[in-house]
């Protein structure tokens, strides 16, 4: 057996990761968490290992490309990163098989969540229980998932004739309570207050609370909540967080599965998104209004 075919033999097939959210969170975001997880528990099962891409092979600093190309990865995931980043973008016009996550390239695959569905009914389940009174806080908006939420809800609103004071929207991050905190407080501030805040994510429930307990509001009594993620550990809070739950481990797998077999049978992928549908969970955070 000559060495090329022994080194072809030996040689581990790799998948890389590309990750880096904005809050700063890393793999503590409970969410990415579980989708990253699932996403290497699919690639393992599958035959491949998972390692995750940075910027340094021991004192050199390499771009995103000159990592994957060094650690001879077969293929890379990107998730939750700066999706302009000229590096990102480098590495996705590569010949490198990539696939993401929340993001949208052309003729790149891609898996996102029904976001369109999961605000929609978010919106349509507040104004059911009787708000016509509702603000947004969103995370950033330099994301399609951003945008797609963003719009959606003024959509949904008009579709029920409801207006949106341009003040009742607000931009804030993804995970940060205490920048959530204060946008609260604004809105909780202003003379005609909304009676329901839709929020970014579930974390931000946690500085939602905290500016509605600092203004002796109750909840759901005095104003609403709404979270987006469906993060198990926010659904022991009490009152249980109403909010939309993303199917994490379906679209970790998801993503597993689509880069493999662009990777193995490239012609087996097509270029259409994949849409990951949601589910909205009935808490005790939105109230009735009468």
């Amino acid at each position: 057996m000559s060495a090329t075919i022994l080194d072809d033999a030996r040689r581990t097939h790799s998948l890389g990761v590309l990750f880096m959210d904005e809050s700063a969170k890393g793999l503590t975001h409970p969410f990415f968490a579980s989708v990253l997880n699932a996403f290497k528990m699919a690639a393992e099962a599958g035959g491949y290992d998972v390692t995750f891409i940075n910027h340094r092979i021991g004192g050199d600093i390499l771009t995103y490309l000159e990592y994957c190309r060094y650690r001879k990865l077969d293929g890379v995931c990107i998730a939750c990163i700066d999706f302009e980043d000229p590096q990102v973008t480098e590495l996705v016009k590569s010949n490198i098989p990539c696939v993401t996550v929340d993001h949208i390239y052309r003729r790149i695959p891609a898996v996102l969540s029904d976001n369109e569905h999961g605000v929609q009914r978010l919106v349509e389940y507040a104004i059911a229980m009787g708000h016509k009174k509702i603000a947004m806080i969103h995370g950033h908006n330099n994301s399609v998932v951003t945008r797609t939420r963003i719009g959606q809800f003024y959509q949904t609103m008009q579709f029920h004739s409801l207006s949106v004071p341009e003040d009742y929207v607000r931009g804030g991050l993804y995970g940060d309570i205490e920048m959530t905190r204060g946008l609260v407080s604004e809105l909780l501030r202003l003379p005609d207050r909304p009676s329901c805040i839709l929020l970014p994510d579930d974390l931000c429930y946690l500085g939602a609370q905290e500016a509605a307990r600092e203004l002796g509001l109750r909840i759901p009594e005095d104003v609403s909540f709404a979270g987006y993620d469906g993060i198990p550990v926010m659904q022991s809070i009490k009152p249980r967080l109403t909010t939309v739950r993303q199917k994490s481990d379906e679209i970790g797998m998801e993503a597993a599965r689509l880069l493999i077999a662009k990777i193995e049978d490239p012609g087996s992928v097509g270029w259409m998104p994949v849409f990951v549908p949601v589910e909205l969970l009935e808490g005790g955070t939105v109230g009735r209004v009468e």
